[in-house]
């Protein structure tokens, strides 16, 4: 296998068409195929299925992963020659790379990217070494990215370490049950009864969203209120703010403390894990230097 065919791969999976994918290598769309074709023909197996969009084949997936890997490696390799053949190095030794970076496709959940994990993509970003490409996904789904190699560094919920990757607790994020004032005083006058729940207007994420209907099933187990879906980390907690329902928030969204908790027993503690392949990589353990830097500042507490 060569590293042009690998780095085909890759590409014609992530662009989800040949054309596409020949406009991110510059090459045509013929070449990209022929090279797709040569892969093929040297590992025996058909690697992706040429509809639109192109989806890789079981074979395909189970190659791409260490594709993305051995390409990490490769293109780490190359822009660390070019930095020290320009006669560069930082303070620390590792060489300057100018303008070009190393891409570095991580994955979050969206409460988090909205909360603690921005302050690690700027000093990412500052770092001038790496392009970073932020993915989202539920806490409980990002590692499932890990395992496809779409990405290389997950904030998850899951403490088992995904094979060929390491796991390091980050900390926790409290969510509490809370509404606006006004929705207090509509719905819940008086309190948050399973009667009142039965009706009252409930905020959810997405369809992967389990916060809300895992506290419903516990206090009010046959209530079955309206819900409304906003798959967007602030504007659901904006939502909240405006009436619309109400909604498990964490501690980081609502730090003044503006929304009102509807019962303190009901708070819901996500303890967060960081997991990275396990590659001896300058470029990964920069990044996660700075989540697990950002992480201290902005998690609750510490996860065990």
């Amino acid at each position: 296998m060569e590293l042009d065919q690998l780095r085909a791969l890759a590409a014609v999976v992530d662009n989800e068409t040949f054309e596409a994918a020949a406009g991110e290598l510059r090459l045509t769309p013929s070449a990209v195929s022929q090279r797709i074709k040569a892969l093929e023909r040297s590992v025996g197996s058909v690697l992706v299925r040429r509809l639109k969009p192109v989806r890789p084949t079981p074979a395909g997936e189970q190659l791409l992963r260490s594709a993305r890997q051995l390409l990490l490696l490769a293109d780490e390799a190359v822009l660390a020659l070019r930095g020290a053949g320009q006669g560069g190095a930082d303070d620390d030794g590792a060489p300057r790379l100018s303008a070009e970076r190393l891409r570095v496709p991580i994955v979050g959940n969206a409460d988090s990217i909205a909360t603690w994990l921005p302050a690690a993509i700027r000093e990412i970003a500052l770092g001038g070494r790496v392009a970073l490409e932020l993915l989202r996904d539920d806490e409980h789904a990002t590692a499932d990215l890990l395992r496809s190699g779409d990405a290389v560094a997950a904030v998850t919920a899951e403490p088992r370490p995904v094979q060929g990757c390491t796991v390091r607790p980050l900390g926790s994020m409290v969510y509490r049950a809370k509404a606006s004032r006004e929705f207090v005083d509509r719905w819940f006058s008086e309190g948050p009864t399973p009667a009142a729940l039965a009706v009252a207007p409930v905020m959810q994420y997405d369809r992967k969203d389990s916060h809300q209907l895992a506290l419903l099933a516990r206090v009010a187990p046959e209530a079955a209120p309206p819900q409304h879906f906003i798959p967007d980390s602030v504007q659901y907690v904006e939502s909240v703010h405006a009436g619309l329902g109400w909604g498990m928030v964490p501690d980081q969204q609502d730090p003044d403390g503006a929304l009102v908790e509807l019962d303190p027993a009901w708070s819901e503690e996500l303890r967060l894990y960081w997991q990275v392949w396990t590659l001896d990589s300058p470029g990964l353990e920069e990044v996660t230097r700075a989540v697990v830097r950002a992480a201290a500042r902005g998690l609750t507490r510490p996860a065990t």
